[in-house]
């Protein structure tokens, strides 16, 4: 596995080593071992979780501030541009951003840590996106930014308008949002 610092350090490009022939390919999605040695991340997964969206569906920027999740995502079908960002005030880069293109096709993967949000944007006519979380799902605790902040400015790259749920539509700025210390 092929381990790229991010353009925030704590979140992580990940590329599996891909084995392919005229059959198809074979790669490891996830091994604790060499996650641990190759990222030097520890992580102990509790919940994997499935979505499908269409073309132009924007999901986020969530994150829970107790029971924060660790996540490690990947997409089966289709393209998003996943998004991660910095929600930790103490941090030197709070409200920082970054994006990165994931797709079924460059198999890569995106570990975002505990203290960040997360959203993303799918590009293909559907795309499914599988994510592993260190922590379970508490909706008590999660929070949701404004996907479309001005403070933070993420570059969703949407034709037309994006669909965005009712719960997202009411993500409040970061300046007001609860956030981590």
């Amino acid at each position: 596995m092929k381990v790229i610092p991010g353009a925030l350090p704590e979140v992580l490009i990940l590329e599996p080593r891909v084995f392919g022939d005229e059959r198809g390919f074979f790669l490891e999605s996830y091994n604790q071992r060499v996650f641990r040695e190759a990222a030097g991340i520890d992580a102990n997964f509790v919940q994997d979780n499935h979505s499908r969206s269409v073309r132009n569906v924007l999901r986020g920027l969530h994150y829970q501030v107790k029971q924060p999740q660790g996540k490690l995502v990947r997409v089966v079908a289709g393209e998003v541009f996943d998004v991660a960002v910095d929600v930790r005030r103490s941090s030197s880069r709070f409200g920082g951003w970054m994006g990165l293109h994931l797709s079924a096709e460059n198999k890569r993967m995106m570990w975002i840590p505990a203290g960040f949000a997360h959203g993303f944007l799918a590009l293909s006519e559907f795309a499914e996106v599988l994510y592993k979380a260190t922590d379970y799902y508490a909706p008590q605790h999660e929070r949701c930014v404004l996907w479309n902040d001005p403070d933070i400015g993420v570059h969703w790259p949407f034709t037309g308008v994006p669909l965005v749920s009712e719960k997202d539509g009411r993500g409040v700025p970061l300046k007001l949002a609860e956030t981590y210390a």
